[in-house]
């Protein structure tokens, strides 16, 4: 069987998004003839944690652990910040030890607090692949810092590298919170420019990612997205509580706080008691203290079920439950080609979905696509009152319908077949290729 390596910072017991993508790819490639070993950190600070992830790993798969120092402990002492916080790199108000925090992050750990993790990485690895060879090599972040480690194993050994890119890199939204220095920018530059033209292909997950990167080097660029598994999904879906639960699962981070959203639901329950009675919020996952502070200037706080963070059985039954999923990206133009994790389980619930962001962006083109529900732009508060106002009537009516259309392409076990394909083009590519000069 032939095997590739895959450094990932987000490993089990990490949870979210970054550690779902490589754990269901991890799940599926054995069956593709592709035997995964995984490198992680082994004390890593990671922002959540998820032990339910780690059952899906096949006992089968070796994961290599090596330490990493992150300076996350000395950022919690110097501003007193806790671990549960949502987000420190955002547009909000900072104390001016948060602002010399953020200085000393963005300039003197580039390209992020992670890149420790390079230098013994590199030492570790080339170590272990002189007795256990790999035919290929997958590098997946953020942080970017993993394809670091990447670029220096490929260079010392030949083997075909991929970087997968779960979200952008210099064009990243929140990289205009941190204040670089113009010399930080160029060598940010310098390191994205590096990877993406000495890796053997590059990959992303969302096409207008794949499309910006295609017009940055002459690298091929594949892009294969995330997925739902459908043995997440399996079984009955809850039956309704009676509500009209408007759900959302996950982060809900302030810089995507929907106010035009809150506004119109507390109008539509001052207006009618009905829904006022009916009505919930249901909020599974982390959550800034501003959209509880929004939700309760329109008078609604009273009908928010804050749960906390969830676990990931917990959130899909919160999704398949949901009279409405409720998805609203960062209101931020660069964010236009992100696709968030989230959007293709909300998918498989088969529930409908309410996108507030870009109506030209790629989380609009796939619920298009699929029929899975609609995108309405942030300030659009006609249409977020019609799109609201027909699913109430339908709710009072019997139900809201269940969107039907295809989502297969979607599955984890479609996505994994497509990253087998490319795993073995890379490896039939590269049995042609002369031996590195050592």
């Amino acid at each position: 069987m032939k095997r590739v390596l895959i450094i990932a910072y987000y490993w089990p017991p990490s949870g979210g998004s970054g550690v779902q993508r490589w754990v269901k790819f991890v799940k599926y490639l054995p069956a593709e003839g592709w035997e995964p070993v995984v490198f992680a950190p082994l004390n890593a600070d990671y922002p959540s944690l998820d032990t339910s992830f780690a059952a899906e790993v096949p006992s089968s798969v070796e994961v290599l652990r090596g330490p990493i120092w992150e300076p996350y402990a000395a950022y919690r002492k110097l501003t007193g910040a806790k671990s549960t916080e949502v987000t420190e790199i955002s547009s909000g108000k900072k104390s001016w030890k948060q602002k010399l925090s953020l200085w000393i992050r963005a300039n003197l750990f580039v390209p992020d607090p992670r890149v420790g993790w390079v230098r013994p990485s590199v030492k570790l690895l080339r170590e272990y692949l002189q007795q256990h060879p790999v035919d290929v090599i997958v590098t997946t972040g953020p942080p970017h810092s993993v394809h670091l480690i990447g670029q220096r194993l490929h260079k010392a050994t030949g083997i075909p590298w991929i970087p997968d890119f779960r979200d952008p890199w210099t064009r990243m939204y929140y990289l205009k919170y941190l204040p670089m220095t113009a010399l930080t920018w160029r060598k940010l530059r310098r390191q994205e420019q590096e990877v993406l033209d000495q890796c053997s292909t590059v990959l992303t997950c969302t096409p207008l990612v794949q499309e910006e990167f295609a017009a940055q080097t002459q690298t091929p660029v594949a892009c294969i997205t995330n997925g739902y598994d459908e043995e997440d999904f399996t079984g009955p879906a809850p039956e309704p509580d009676g509500h009209f639960n408007l759900t959302h699962t996950g982060l809900f981070a302030a810089d995507g706080n929907p106010l035009v959203l809150w506004k119109v639901l507390g109008e539509m329950a001052a207006e009618d008691s009905q829904f006022r009675a009916a009505f919930r919020l249901r909020l599974a996952g982390k959550v800034d203290r501003e959209i509880l502070e929004a939700v309760g200037k329109q008078g609604l706080i009273d009908n928010v079920i804050s749960l906390g963070y969830c676990d990931h059985a917990r959130a899909v039954r919160e999704q398949r439950s949901a009279t409405l999923l409720l998805l609203p990206l960062r209101n931020d133009p660069q964010y236009r080609p992100i696709l968030p994790g989230k959007l293709f389980e909300y998918l498989a619930a088969r529930r409908p979905v309410l996108g507030i962001g870009q109506c030209d962006g790629a989380m609009a083109r796939v619920l298009a696509a699929t029929g899975a529900g609609v995108t309405v732009d942030w300030a659009d508060e006609s249409a977020l009152r019609t799109h609201l106002e027909t699913a109430w009537r339908q709710f009072r009516a019997g139900g809201v319908p269940a969107p039907t259309g295809e989502i297969g392409p979607y599955s984890r076990r479609a996505t994994t077949h497509a990253l087998a394909a490319l795993l073995n083009r890379e490896q039939k590519q590269a049995e042609t290729l002369p031996e590195p000069k050592k």
